[in-house]
């Protein structure tokens, strides 16, 4: 099984396989008091580790699982190849680690994730460049702000902060108006597409399986055993059926749902799992806009606002080369099918009409942006557990161990977004928003400490 998928790396899980289901499951499928009746007659495979969804943190976690602890890892991706949603629609900013609650997940593994993705992009090429933040205060209301940002940022580590003067952040960017700024020399930008090259890369080079075109639609959970439920996603396109009927079944040992904005519905199709473990999904939509008519980038450094409500306010990022970019806002998003989650079916055009509201919120910080100098960029969707007026939700990871009842509550660390249930070999990530391309690397390295635990390996 394992030599015919390295052959077959680039193809549907359903086409990777087929020549061995017929050779090899119906045996399966029909001695197995394990399943239900009406999946009997559908192929299935044994595998070692399946990790849903190929975004960064799904790539970073096959990477580790694969080179660094050799085992059998099979990623199941929804999309035509990797990182084609979150992964490729943000900011590309690496965090320092500032925003977070002390002791949070967020906080604990972006300051982590930093350190590691730096290493990580100077000792491969990746390109990157580590030009600092600056949070600004516009308004004198805000500066307190300031403090506390400077303060939480302090308790998680992150080196070199330091409260500016408005007059000092301006003279380090002559177009900039701020009453008082926070430094933040750690922070940078980083080419997504290449870093997330490099680790399939690297994971395909020590034995992972990359399965597009494949979506995982539910589970279950029989007598000790995982079973993945998993269809073509073109069969998908055309079903508004809530039913869905898969075309293979995997029988993993260890599953990670790093679905992204589809991880909370795989989870609650997750016959065996309590639904009460498992956060509702909220959608916010995103839009960027570019900067013309500039031959010299405006900005060194990124330049955020205060934090907003669902994000952190319509900041300046750049890129590699010196294009200056503004954004997201917040759309929040309602309505969201199973199918359109799975197939990742959200509107990311971007409207003109938008900039109508950057410009006021540009100008608080940079007043000499001219009228029709912004450009529609891109948008994308930021895969959140609360949502409007609602407070700060942390990264939420359910690590499933055994026990002697078939469901379990979460028991959650009150400081950090752990959870546990009964599902033994389940781990679910949820809410993996900002700072999660940050955090992909040490993300990776705790879900992989985890899997290799006995407790969750069978």
């Amino acid at each position: 099984m394992k030599s015919a998928m390295k052959a077959t790396k680039s193809l549907s899980l359903l086409h990777t396989i087929t020549k061995s289901i017929k050779a090899s499951t119906r045996c399966i499928s029909t001695s197995s008091n394990l399943l239900h009746n009406q999946y009997e007659s559908i192929p299935k495979e044994k595998v070692d580790c399946v990790v849903i969804g190929a975004g960064i943190v799904g790539i970073a976690i096959a990477r580790e699982l694969a080179m660094k602890h050799n085992r059998e890892v099979l990623v199941v991706e929804s999309g035509q190849t990797f990182g084609t949603v979150t992964s490729s629609r943000n900011s590309e900013v690496i965090h320092g680690g500032i925003y977070y609650p002390h002791n949070s997940l967020k906080a604990l593994f972006c300051v982590r994730g930093r350190e590691l993705l730096y290493g990580y992009c100077k000792e491969r090429g990746i390109p990157h460049q580590q030009i600092g933040k600056l949070i600004v205060a516009t308004l004198s209301e805000d500066i307190p702000k300031l403090d506390v940002l400077m303060t939480r940022g302090t308790e998680n580590g992150v080196p070199g902060l330091r409260l500016l003067e408005g007059h000092e952040a301006m003279r380090l960017e002559p177009e900039l108006r701020c009453l008082r700024a926070l430094l933040s020399p750690a922070s940078g930008i980083v080419d997504s597409h290449s870093l997330m090259l490099s680790l399939v890369g690297e994971a395909e080079n020590h034995g992972a399986t990359f399965s597009y075109n494949t979506t995982v639609i539910g589970g279950h959970f029989r007598g000790n055993h995982i079973q993945l439920l998993t269809s073509g996603s073109k069969s998908l396109e055309n079903n508004t059926s809530s039913s869905l009927l898969p075309e293979l079944i995997l029988l993993p040992q260890v599953v990670v749902n790093s679905g992204g904005l589809a991880a909370p519905i795989i989870a609650k199709r997750f016959d065996g799992l309590d639904k009460r473990n498992v956060p509702s999904p909220c959608y916010a939509r995103g839009c960027y806009f570019t900067l013309s008519n500039t031959r010299t980038p405006v900005f060194h450094h990124l330049i955020y606002p205060i934090p907003e409500v669902g994000g952190l306010g319509v900041h300046v990022t750049l890129d590699l080369n010196g294009q200056v970019k503004f954004g997201p806002d917040v759309e929040w998003i309602e309505g969201v099918d199973d199918i359109s989650s799975f197939l990742n079916r959200f509107d990311y055009s971007v409207s003109g009409n938008r900039a109508n509201h950057f410009y006021p919120a540009i100008r608080r910080y940079y007043p000499n942006l001219k009228d029709g100098s912004l450009e529609p960029g891109y948008a994308g969707i930021r895969p959140k557990l609360s949502g409007p007026r609602s407070d700060y939700v942390d990264f939420v990871i359910q690590i499933g161990y055994e026990t002697n009842s078939e469901m379990v509550l979460p028991s959650k660390n009150l400081f950090r977004g752990e959870e546990t249930h009964g599902v033994a070999g389940l781990i679910n990530l949820f809410g993996i928003e900002s700072p999660g391309l940050t955090s992909s690397l040490a993300i990776a390295e705790h879900i992989t400490a985890e899997v290799m635990k006995s407790k969750i390996m069978r």
